[in-house]
């Protein structure tokens, strides 16, 4: 999970960095096209083609489409936002996934649990300003979209999981992110500029590297356990803000941030208290 984290990051500052010059489904598409061929090569050297065919197809096409929902928003919020805000938004993301797990997966949540959850949805709300004076925006509710596809999409990992391999569930949804997302792209689709192509090539190895780290760790940990361990995507977002735009998040977004972190927090402190009740 850390190492999908720290690829993932990289792949957003990709992801922004096309998002400037090209549409939002546009560069869904292109995340999805840039990893294909690397994930593809994997899973010919990683027990072949034929475990593509035996697959839960509907949760399959579900994860797709939530794909694109998810990158076409996250993209369409990058235009606008920083990094670092854009995770401070997204951090909501592993307190859906807990809520999720609870009422789908049946994974036990106690009361504290559920109110940890509760000031998460606060940290979410100082971020989003919503005085008239803050970050209400297309944009912050964009990120809030995407974080709610991407918790979906993992309990639906952790649903295929129990049937389908790492490498089924990486590849189709990149196929799928790749084929419905040129789809609905094309009419509008910009001809790649040739400074971009290095940023494209950065894109596909980070998508791939990140795509197999997450899918293989909710595939193998409890969801609530885990998520929360993408709260370290913001030392990335900062870092990279700074380095590549110059830009450092304000006071408040840190404030809504270390809320919603530390409910985070919380769950994982509350998780491990079970398991080693369950197991001492």
């Amino acid at each position: 999970m850390l190492l999908a984290v720290a690829t993932f990051s990289l792949m957003d500052a990709c992801l922004k960095a096309l998002s400037q010059h090209y549409p939002p489904m546009q560069v869904a598409a292109l995340r999805g096209l840039s990893s294909l061929p690397l994930v593809a090569l994997w899973v010919v050297f990683a027990g072949g083609a034929r475990q593509l065919l035996h697959v839960r197809w509907p949760l399959h096409l579900l994860r797709g489409v939530l794909s694109i929902v998810m990158l076409s928003a996250f993209a369409y919020a990058l235009r606008s936002l920083p990094l670092a805000e854009t995770y401070a938004l997204f951090f909501i993301a592993p307190l859906i996934i807990t809520a999720l797990a609870a009422l789908v997966l049946r994974e036990h949540v106690d009361w504290r649990g559920w109110t940890a959850i509760l000031l998460g949805f606060c940290g979410t709300l100082i971020v989003l300003r919503p005085t008239g004076a803050g970050v209400v925006t297309l944009a912050g509710l964009a990120v809030l979209i995407s974080a709610t596809g991407y918790a979906i999409s993992a309990i639906a990992v952790r649903v295929l999981g129990r049937s389908d391999s790492t490498q089924s569930m990486v590849f189709w949804m990149l196929m799928m992110t790749s084929v419905f997302a040129s789809a609905l792209a094309w009419r509008e689709w910009l001809p790649m500029q040739s400074a971009d192509w290095r940023v494209l090539a950065a894109l596909g190895v980070t998508g791939a590297v990140g795509q197999y780290a997450i899918t293989d760790a909710f595939k193998r940990a409890a969801a609530s356990r885990i998520a929360p361990l993408e709260y370290t995507a913001l030392v990335w977002g900062i870092i990279l803000d700074w380095v590549f735009w110059h830009t450092l998040p304000d006071t408040i977004t840190l404030v809504g941030a270390a809320v919603i972190i530390a409910s985070g927090l919380y769950l994982i402190r509350r998780e491990r208290v079970h398991v080693e009740a369950e197991h001492p």
